[in-house]
C-alpha cells in the first residue's frame, strides 16, 4: 500500500509544474491558488460527507489546519507560481526536492530527533548539486536578479512545505486523518488567500480556454485531493523525514516533461549537478544499519 503511494504521489507531483506554468496569464496568481484549493476543500468535503467519513475537530485542530492551510496551501504556491515566471519549472521541482532536507532540520525543530552526519553531508552535496544544475542561468547575461529571486522563492515555498508536513503529522498523531485535515485546511487556506486578494484589489478574473481550464482541473483532482491524500498518509505512516524521499523522483519526471515542453537544455554541469542532488537526498535518508534487530523494509 505504501509502494502504491509513493508511486502515485511520484507520478502525479513530478508533472503539476507544467500545469503551474499554464496557470500564468490573465488570472493573477492568487486568484489560481483560490480556484485550485477552494475546489479541492469543496470535492474532499463532498466525498467525505457522502461517506460519512468527515472527523469532528477540537479548536486546537482547527488552529493546526489553519496554519496547516496557510503553509501547505497558500504562502508555498505563492512562491512557486512566482519563481515558475523566472525558472523553469522542472528546476523549481528540482529545488523542491530539498524538501527531505528541511523536514530532517523541521523534525528537530518540532519533534526534538536528532540529525545526523548523513544528513548534513547529503545536504552539502544537495546544495552544490543545485549550483551546478543553476549555473548556466547564473553566469549567464540574461539571468542574473531574477534567476536569483526565483531560486529564493522556490526555496522559501519548500520551507513553508516542510512546515506543513509537521503539522500534518501532528494532526495524524492526534487521531485525526489526512482527507479531514486537508478538507479543511485547504478552504483555510483558500479562504485567507481570498481575502488578501479582495483587500489588494486583485480581480477574480477566469480564462475560459482549454489551457487554463484543463491545468486548474489536473491541479485540483490528481494534483490536489488525491496527491495531497496520497503524500500526507504517507507522512503519518512513515513519518515526514521518509515520506519526503519521494520528492528525490520528482526531477526526474519534472525536467525530463519541462526539456519536452519548455525547451530546457540539459548540459554536463546540470546533469552532474542533478546526480549530485539525487544522491545527497540519498544519502539523508540512508538508514544506519541495525545492530540488532534486522531493519523493517520503509515500503510495504
Amino acid at each position: 500500500m505504501n509502494l502504491s503511494l509513493y508511486l502515485l504521489t511520484v507520478l502525479i507531483w513530478g508533472t503539476t509544474w507544467i500545469a503551474l506554468k499554464l496557470q500564468l496569464g490573465v488570472v493573477a496568481i492568487p486568484v489560481s491558488i483560490v480556484y485550485r484549493f477552494a475546489l479541492a476543500g469543496l470535492i474532499l468535503f463532498a466525498i467525505l460527507l457522502l461517506s460519512r467519513r468527515l472527523q469532528p475537530m477540537s479548536r486546537r485542530g482547527h488552529g493546526i489546519c489553519l496554519a496547516q492551510g496557510l503553509c501547505l496551501f497558500c504562502v508555498n504556491f505563492m512562491c512557486f507560481l512566482t519563481a515558475s515566471q523566472w525558472i523553469p519549472s522542472g528546476l523549481i521541482a528540482v529545488v523542491f526536492s530539498t524538501a527531505t532536507l528541511w523536514n530532517a532540520l523541521n523534525a528537530r525543530l518540532f519533534f526534538g530527533q536528532k540529525i545526523a552526519a548523513n544528513v548534513l553531508g547529503g545536504g552539502a552535496l544537495g546544495l552544490g548539486g543545485l549550483g551546478l544544475l543553476f549555473w548556466p542561468e547564473l553566469s549567464g547575461h540574461a539571468a542574473s536578479r531574477e534567476t536569483l529571486i526565483g531560486l529564493a522563492l522556490a526555496l522559501l515555498g519548500t520551507l513553508c512545505f516542510s512546515a506543513g508536513n509537521m503539522l500534518s503529522s501532528l494532526q495524524q498523531k492526534a487521531g485525526l486523518r489526512p482527507m479531514t485535515t486537508n478538507a479543511w485546511g485547504m478552504l483555510y487556506g483558500a479562504g485567507m488567500l481570498a481575502v488578501y486578494c479582495v483587500f489588494s484589489g486583485i480581480p477574480f478574473d477566469m480564462e475560459w480556454n482549454t489551457r487554463y481550464i484543463g491545468s486548474l482541473l489536473y491541479l485540483v483532482i490528481p494534483g490536489s485531493v488525491i496527491g495531497f491524500t496520497a503524500y500526507l498518509t504517507l507522512v503519518g505512516r512513515m513519518g515526514p523525514e521518509r515520506a519526503a524521499y519521494c520528492t528525490v523522483l520528482f526531477p526526474l519526471v519534472a525536467l525530463n516533461v519541462s526539456a519536452f515542453y519548455e525547451g530546457y537544455q540539459w548540459t554536463a554541469p546540470a546533469l552532474f549537478g542533478l546526480v549530485l542532488v539525487m544522491l545527497g537526498n540519498v544519502l539523508v535518508f540512508r538508514k544506519p544499519k541495525a545492530k540488532v534487530e534486522a531493519p523493517v523494509a520503509a515500503l510495504r
